[in-house]
């Protein structure tokens, strides 16, 4: 009986290490999702699309063919949802949407910035002519943003209202804001048919309203901020950046590449979002802004500090980060940030 259970136990063992050896290696990741927004803000995705770097640095790094597949979303809200979903890899977006879903995932999910994508000023712009001013606003007027009390564009408006109306006065303008895509809201305003008499917005859709004296300027972003500051970000889940660190270096190598190539070759680089866009505008036009010292694409986070201490000052977030790279994933903390 004893030699009968030991030979059916070394059976099972052996059959054991036979079913682990035919079962697969952890499956490699063929394929890496992102998704931009509108506007020259995504440049450097777009070129990441164009030139697919995505797969040169994946391989570069010795990994198995990757595919970068990129999406176009409205605002950084949809794209957080389509990550939450496993519909989406990497999400981009502004400081404020970051910092809300880093602050209501902190403990599970952990999404957490990869990079910085670039620093844009978005312009506050009006048709209503009797608005000098944001202290102009009334309720005539309603004003356009990616996501009310979410978006970049939503909580800059908030700080601008607290510098203009004083402390705890930072809602004065909430009620007068829409949620509106980008190019639905700039068409919206530039029609002069609807509601939409102001759009918080970046380029091209910004400078588009200025030209001819469609729009006047109410205030930049970077009025409010004292300086530049990030307008698109990156980031993803801790899962997804645990299990695949070197896809997520190869991202961080190819987005340096992109900001690279755009400086050195921005008539290129306008190339590239006229195509990926299917944009109209002309080549001249797309070039000045890719040249404009203004909008500067890097990996390097700036004053997303000033938004954190704003948006937890007011409650919009519960955790308040003691440093920027608390709100990143270790491989950008050592560049410069704040």
């Amino acid at each position: 009986m004893r030699d009968v259970t030991r030979r059916m136990l070394l059976a099972a063992s052996a059959l054991s290490l036979v079913s682990l050896a035919a079962a697969p290696a952890k499956a490699q990741i063929s394929e890496i999702r992102f998704a931009k927004g509108f506007g020259i803000p995504y440049l450097s995705v777009i070129i990441l699309q164009e030139q697919q770097l995505i797969e040169k640095h994946t391989k570069a790094l010795g990994l198995p063919e990757t595919k970068g597949t990129f999406m176009q979303l409205a605002s950084g809200a949809a794209m957080t949802e389509a990550l939450l979903s496993d519909n989406l890899d990497y999400a981009t977006g502004g400081p404020g949407p970051l910092l809300t879903v880093w602050d209501r995932t902190k403990g599970s999910m952990n999404i957490k910035g990869i990079a910085a994508i670039s620093s844009i000023p978005v312009y506050l712009n009006t048709i209503n002519p009797d608005v000098k001013s944001i202290r102009d606003f009334s309720e005539k007027d309603r004003i356009a943003v990616p996501t009310v009390r979410v978006s970049t564009q939503a909580v800059t408006l908030q700080m601008a209202a607290e510098k203009e109306f004083g402390k705890d006065k930072h809602t004065t303008l909430d009620t007068l804001t829409v949620s509106m895509a980008p190019p639905d809201s700039h068409n919206a305003m530039m029609s002069k048919g609807t509601e939409i008499t102001a759009n918080f917005t970046s380029p091209p859709y910004s400078i588009l309203q200025l030209e001819k004296n469609h729009a006047r300027r109410v205030i930049s972003s970077y009025d409010v901020m004292d300086g530049p500051a990030s307008f698109i970000l990156m980031w993803t889940t801790e899962k997804f950046h645990n299990a695949n660190p070197k896809h997520h270096q190869a991202v961080l190598n190819a987005l340096d590449e992109a900001n690279a190539y755009i400086k050195s070759n921005p008539r290129g680089a306008a190339e590239a979002f006229i195509k990926n866009q299917k944009s109209p505008l002309s080549l001249e036009f797309v070039e000045a802004m890719v040249s404009n010292p203004e909008n500067i694409f890097t990996t390097s986070p700036q004053s997303i500090m000033k938004y954190a201490d704003f948006m937890y000052r007011i409650g919009s977030i519960k955790n308040m980060p003691a440093k920027w790279t608390d709100l990143f994933f270790p491989a950008v903390a050592g560049r410069e940030g704040s």
